[in-house]
């Protein structure tokens, strides 16, 4: 009956793609959940190698496409949802590979609020925990609950699984005390961090006690070296840390971490230190899962951006670097890396209210935009909340030339021809850049996510 299932399924997918429908990563899985709630468990088995799973508010699909690179590196046979689709119909979809190989390992990234379901039914070897911030969410207390949901999945799998936390994020370091088969991640390099805590900062509080945390150093959002003043707890000490750090714009950074293999000294192609966090993350899960810190140097010192993780692409002679922003604190990386660069910008924002983007935007008088004034030239503000993006800006002080152009085709050529022979840099909240994909893929520019 299984294989009926999985023929039905397969052949959704075939169809999809061939019509270039980006429901080839999401249908096929719904449709084999509706046939057999248990799919995910009885696909997961037929992996020899077991599965991972990475959950993270920002930079899991970086973080997991680093670690895929990684493990293929070290010549394993990798099943995972490499097009994003993070809910546990994409996992049962990219589980429709598994078994057709000898040697799978699984690696699926999942979102947040799917992470207890989905580790359930793949009984994962590793799980691999970055951060938890603000995004889509009204309220801080619905940030603590699913706080409160991971926990109770860390106190389920204590022993069973290995749980690669980072340490700098409070939230996160917390559901590893007193707990087996934890390792650490976090930033060393003092020199870089903030004044004080962001605007945008989300946990800034103990979750034993209440009491408000005292910060040495704050690296993004509430990411950072911190302790209780009233109960005690700490930073835990991170086993695998990046102690130098130096960032050179959107050119990429350069990084050594300490790890318990030895120093890795990696030349990181993807700019700003979020994306240092996504490279400590991958390295210190792919150690524990038997990597060689050679192999890590080599696979994420070549490693090539996702579409809308920085990737850079020609649009009618003109670079374009897109950059996807969906919450404050992600936002706020970007534009703090967008700054290293020389020169004023060139900008294109597109803000949607989708959905999967989240109905409530007010997310973006939280961002630091500030950081624009006098650093525009020109920006474009489209998507379906467009005037609400421009009316940002100038409250930001932005005194740049501001256009608004709802129309995302209309709005991205406009944008493209107004250059002056400087990258344009496109900053999409996620429906947008979905779009984005879809139209660049019609012009020959961009693959299809069913690709």
């Amino acid at each position: 009956m299984m294989r009926l299932k999985l023929a039905i399924a397969r052949a959704l997918r075939v169809l999809t793609r061939r019509v270039g429908r980006r429901g080839g990563t999401t249908l096929p899985g719904r449709v084999l959940l509706r046939l057999d709630p248990r799919t995910i468990a009885v696909l997961g088995k037929r992996l020899e190698r077991g599965s991972v799973v990475v959950s993270a508010t920002n930079g899991k699909t970086t973080t997991s496409a680093m670690l895929a690179a990684v493990l293929e590196r070290g010549g394993a046979e990798v099943v995972n949802n490499r097009a994003g689709s993070n809910m546990n119909w994409g996992v049962a979809t990219a589980l429709l590979d598994a078994g057709d190989a000898p040697g799978q390992i699984g690696l699926f990234e999942v979102d947040e609020a799917w992470l207890a379901p989905v580790a359930r039914d793949l009984d994962p070897s590793l799980v691999l925990l970055s951060n938890l911030f603000r995004d889509q969410l009204d309220r801080y207390g619905e940030l603590e609950l699913l706080a409160d949901r991971w926990a109770e999945l860390v106190a389920e799998r204590d022993g069973r699984s290995t749980f690669v936390l980072n340490a700098d994020d409070p939230l996160v370091a917390d559901l590893g005390r007193d707990r087996r088969r934890v390792v650490y991640f976090g930033v060393e390099d003092r020199s870089h961090s903030l004044e004080s805590l962001e605007h945008a900062s989300d946990s800034k509080r103990c979750r034993n006690c209440g009491h408000e945390y005292l910060y040495d150093a704050v690296y993004l959002g509430h990411l950072g070296r911190y302790r209780c003043p009233n109960c005690g707890r700490e930073r835990p000490q991170p086993q695998v840390a990046a102690d130098k750090v130096t960032l050179r714009g959107m050119s990429g950074s350069d990084v050594r971490i300490t790890t318990p293999a030895g120093a890795i000294e990696l030349s990181l192609p993807l700019p700003g230190l979020y994306n240092v966090y996504n490279a400590l993350a991958a390295t210190a899960a792919a150690l524990e899962l038997g990597a060689s810190p050679a192999q890590v140097r080599e696979a994420l010192g070549e490693f090539a951006a996702a579409f809308g993780r920085v990737e850079r692409l020609r649009v009618n002679g003109r670079e374009v670097a897109i950059l996807l922003v969906k919450n404050p604190a992600g936002a706020n990386e970007v534009l703090r890396t967008l700054t290293l660069e020389d020169g004023a910008l060139d900008l294109w924002i597109a803000l949607n209210d989708g959905i999967a983007d989240g109905r409530d935007i007010s997310w973006i008088w939280d961002a630091d935009f500030e950081v624009l004034a006098g650093r525009a030239r020109h920006i474009t503000c489209s998507g379906t909340r467009a005037e609400e993006m421009a009316l940002r800006l100038k409250y930001a002080g932005v005194d740049g030339e501001i256009a608004v152009e709802r129309d995302l085709a209309r709005s991205l050529d406009s944008a493209v021809a107004g250059g002056n022979g400087a990258p344009l840099y496109a900053l999409p909240t996620y429906t947008a850049l979905l779009e984005l994909r879809d139209l660049l893929a019609d012009r020959g520019v961009a693959r299809r996510w069913s690709d």
